[in-house]
């Protein structure tokens, strides 16, 4: 007889000592919940007693902080909202991972303001949380803005987390940290109680050890009859026709497109075929992007701060004054000039914000679509990040290239599975499609994970040591 389900508070026991001893050196969990352990000894008692809400009872997740609870400080990384009390509500994802029997074992550390504030950001830096690292590379970057919630789950802090995305947030840290990332169909997971950017765009989806475990954190985050686990069915992929874009998305690190190309191997021996050297069309322009995002973030941000019953700020002014008053932490390291920006939008019926909003729409829509269609499609393939580069506060980030931006600006799923090493740095492979195909993608990530474990192992643990 297989042993039962541990009890929660036995798990969260051993998290709790794995955050003391590792986030010191990772700075990924920036607010623990001081409950955890009773919120876990209720639960097994919940399950003693013959009550199991759902195959996650018990489970400890981390939530990324632009994430209400009610019981705990939502800051988005700035320490304009780290004195504020804590959201008068839980998140309606909060909400449904509690009905649902999880533990809320703390809240992540994200890029500041979801890595929309200023353009020579550093991922993973925040007023309030610090600087997340990446633990397979301490001087290397955990990617962003779900900064924490990737280097958690990495480093072993807890086996699901919650992460936001509007633009590469949830599959760029996923990557760089060598775990599971699920951004889903924009809308399939309910957008109240999370710090917005815009609402074309963002989503909250998992970020997890594995395939299948994303797919069961999803099911929750819904909260629809939709079990997106059952489409973890192995390696057969006979039937499945899956086409490599190969403009313009690979060709900008080497050791990325070889472990991408092994990716595709095995993706061919599962029985799926492939439609390779197709393109897809260039993602629009990056003004209509911007203006796209500086329309949306204005209204949407004060939209969010009155739901805040604090006497903190309640617009977008408000938060640009603060950091100009604190300029010493807040902007020592990167400006606000996105800030100043949007502040200077004029609301979403400006003829600028709808024409880049159609544009956007297009591009994205019209890209991922019509090359399923020509193709008769299931899904698309790519690499998924560059490997983790190195963090340099002064002049920001080192992005190479990405896969996130035509599913950002449609407002579709993405997937990125840990597909290999490039030495020693974790790098990842991404599942795109169109809207509401949440569950293939799923079915498609699984079967690879399944078939890289086979092929080569399970994924290496990171030795949090510095990388040269």
């Amino acid at each position: 007889m297989s042993p039962g389900p541990r009890p929660a508070l036995a798990t969260v026991e051993e998290l709790q000592a794995r955050i003391d001893e590792v986030n010191p050196l990772i700075d990924a969990v920036c607010t623990p919940n001081p409950a955890a352990l009773t919120e876990a000894a209720r639960l097994d008692t919940e399950r003693d007693d013959g009550r199991i809400r759902g195959p996650l009872h018990g489970m400890a997740v981390l939530v990324k902080d632009n994430i209400d609870t009610a019981d705990l400080p939502t800051t988005a990384g700035s320490l304009v909202l780290a004195d504020q009390p804590p959201p008068p509500h839980d998140a309606p994802l909060v909400r449904r991972l509690r009905e649902a029997g999880c533990v809320i074992l703390g809240k992540t550390n994200l890029s500041e303001w979801a890595n929309f504030r200023g353009s020579a950001s550093s991922s993973g830096w925040s007023g309030y949380g610090g600087l997340t690292r990446n633990p397979y590379a301490l001087n290397r970057s955990a990617g962003g803005s779900s900064s924490g919630s990737g280097s958690a789950v990495a480093a072993g802090l807890a086996d699901l987390a919650v992460g936001t995305e509007t633009n590469g947030s949830i599959v760029c840290p996923a990557a760089l940290n060598g775990v599971v990332g699920l951004k889903p169909t924009v809308g399939l997971v309910p957008q109240q109680g999370i710090v917005p950017i815009s609402h074309s765009q963002d989503t909250a989806g998992p970020m997890t050890r594995t395939v299948s475990q994303a797919a069961a954190l999803l099911t929750v985050l819904t909260g629809s009859s939709t079990d997106y686990l059952e489409n973890c069915r192995g390696e057969d992929l006979s039937g499945v026709r899956i086409g490599v874009p190969r403009g313009p998305l690979w060709g900008y690190s080497r050791g990325l497109d070889r472990v991408t190309e092994e990716a595709l191997e095995l993706l061919s021996r599962c029985g799926a075929t492939l439609v390779d050297h197709l393109s897809l069309p260039t993602p629009g322009s990056d003004e209509d992007q911007l203006n796209v995002l500086c329309h949306e973030l204005k209204v949407d941000l004060a939209a969010y701060l009155a739901t805040r019953k604090d006497g903190g700020p309640r617009t977008l002014a408000d938060l640009i004054a603060f950091n100009q008053e604190h300029a010493d932490v807040e902007l020592r390291w990167f400006g606000q000039e996105l800030f100043e920006r949007a502040e200077t939008t004029e609301g979403l019926d400006s003829p600028v914000y709808v024409a880049a909003r159609l544009a956007a729409l297009r591009a994205g829509r019209d890209g991922i679509d019509n090359l399923l269609a020509e193709n008769q499609l299931d899904a698309l393939a790519m690499p998924s990040y560059s490997p983790a580069w190195t963090i340099d506060l002064i002049n920001g980030d080192h992005v190479l290239g990405s896969s996130s931006s035509h599913a950002a600006l449609a407002g579709y799923p993405l997937i990125s599975v840990p597909s290999g090493l490039v030495e020693g740095l974790p790098v990842g492979i991404t599942f795109s499609g169109t809207g509401r195909s949440d569950a293939t993608l799923i079915r498609l990530a699984h079967a690879f994970e399944t078939a890289r474990i086979k092929a080569h192992g399970p994924f290496p643990t990171p030795e949090f040591r510095q990388w040269v």
